[in-house]
């Protein structure tokens, strides 16, 4: 008889201590402990939420930005490192699954960041990260593209388990590629953008973004989205004077649960801080796959095949061994790519 995990689940929607990796990792340690003592058994962060977007690349020139590049690449972290340390522990002793955002800091370049997302078991062990492959529009004055070595999704006790980070959740053959792997947990780690065009309704964005892949793979979607605090709107009037006024627009952050129908499951909270909870039922993937199961029977795999290069990708490769850097990854190397369709 088969038996599909039913759980609660807690989407964060905060913001970071900015740029202050300590600081947000004992914020991110009580809400954990306040998601736990709430029965969640999974907790998922904003995107980079250790600590901090680079809000500046949006709103200033790449020469005036560069100084708080250089304060933020001094606030990143490592992974493994002291700080996912302390995050292993939390999770450990509230028993919850958790899933955050980090500005990982490469462990051989004092020049690169990755926008990463870490995932934690209840039992205080790294599953492994996923590095954002394409940093989006003025982010790529930040960090560096991901590779596919961390395109995977883990067997955890509340189901496959996988996540995509901001707008890599557009990425419609990044999307299939965890779905191709029996995803039926997906979170999806957001920054709050009120600094995008005039015209463009973020919240409505993310919402939009998360009920596609909801009713596409017929799974459920935990949407973790930041928020701008006072700090941050403080911090970017040092550099640019009349920017409070955009980085106070409302609609601009959204978390929430969506359904293996499309629709969301409880109250999404919109803009303002706070920890959105929903009851997760993975027997509810069921009946809305026997329609459309895009990784199964409602597809053509004569006519389509996805490929996905795990490789890891370093600065350089040894002759007999795995690349450099790759000594940082907790994702196991692979010699090539993965063809992700049916035998």
């Amino acid at each position: 008889m088969l038996n599909l995990p039913a759980f609660r689940a807690a989407a964060v929607q905060s913001s970071s201590v900015f740029l202050d990796p300590a600081a947000t990792v004992d914020k991110a340690v009580s809400l954990i402990h306040e998601a736990a003592r709430n029965g969640a058994a999974l907790v998922a962060f904003p995107e980079v939420f250790v600590a901090g977007y680079p809000y500046w690349s949006w709103i200033t020139d790449p020469v005036s930005g560069s100084p708080w590049f250089d304060r933020l690449l001094r606030a990143s972290i490592l992974v493994p490192g002291p700080e996912i340390d302390a995050l292993c522990s939390a999770a450990r002793a509230a028993g919850v699954h958790v899933v955050i955002g980090v500005n990982e800091r490469s462990p051989v370049s004092l020049g690169t960041i990755f926008n990463t997302m870490v995932f934690i078991g209840p039992d205080g062990t790294v599953l492994g990260k996923h590095r954002k492959l394409v940093p989006t529009w003025a982010e790529k004055l930040t960090w560096a593209p991901g590779d596919g070595s961390s395109l995977r999704i883990y067997d955890t006790a509340i189901g496959p388990l996988g996540g995509l980070a901001c707008g890599e959740n557009t990425n419609t053959l990044a999307r299939f590629a965890l779905m191709a792997q029996g995803e039926l947990v997906h979170v999806a780690s957001y920054i709050s953008l009120p600094v995008a065009p005039a015209d463009y309704d973020m919240a409505e964005a993310i919402k939009v973004r998360a009920m596609a892949h909801s009713f596409e793979g017929k799974l459920f979607t935990v949407v973790s989205c930041s928020t701008v605090s006072e700090e941050i709107i403080s911090a970017m009037e040092t550099l640019v004077p009349d920017v409070r006024p955009r980085l106070q627009r409302r609609n601009s952050a959204f978390s929430g649960i969506i359904g293996p129908d499309g629709r969301v499951v409880g109250e999404p909270l919109i803009d303002d801080e706070g920890i959105v909870y929903a009851d997760i039922d993975l027997g509810k993937c069921i009946q809305p796959k026997q329609m459309h199961d895009i990784v199964g029977h409602y597809n053509r795999f004569d006519v389509f095949d996805l490929r996905v290069n795990r490789k890891p990708l370093g600065p350089v490769s040894f002759t007999g061994d795995k690349p450099f850097e790759a000594d940082a990854h907790s994702t196991p190397d692979e010699p090539g790519g993965e063809r992700l369709t049916q035998p």
